[in-house]
C-alpha cells in the first residue's frame, strides 16, 4: 500500500526550515531542498513521517550548518531575503 505524505504530516519546526519539496507522480517524495542542510535527526523525522525510509535527496541552498537557535533568530530575515532576490530574478526576464 502507497502512503501519501502531505506537508502537513511534517512537523511545523521541520517545513519551516524547507524551502521546497518536490514530488513523483504517485506522490512520494522526490526531493527536498531546505534553507541550511538538515541534521541527520531532522532527515530521519522525514522518513519516518513520510514512511520512505530509503528516501535521500535532500539538498541545501546554503552549504552552511547553522544550530535551530540560529535559524530561529534569522530566518525571518533569510527568508525575506531569499524571496525577494528570486522576484528580482523572474523581474530582469
Amino acid at each position: 500500500m502507497l502512503f501519501v505524505v502531505k506537508i502537513s504530516d511534517i512537523p511545523l519546526e521541520l517545513t519551516d526550515k524547507i524551502f521546497q519539496i518536490k514530488f513523483n507522480p504517485d506522490q512520494t517524495i522526490e526531493k527536498i531542498t531546505s534553507y541550511f542542510p538538515l541534521t541527520e535527526h531532522e532527515c530521519k523525522m522525514i522518513n519516518s513521517v513520510s514512511k520512505q525510509d530509503n528516501f535521500s535527496n535532500f539538498n541545501s541552498i546554503f552549504s552552511d550548518t547553522v544550530t535551530d537557535e540560529e535559524w530561529n533568530k534569522t530566518k525571518d530575515q533569510i527568508k525575506q531575503k531569499f524571496q525577494s532576490e528570486l522576484f528580482d530574478i523572474d523581474d530582469q526576464t
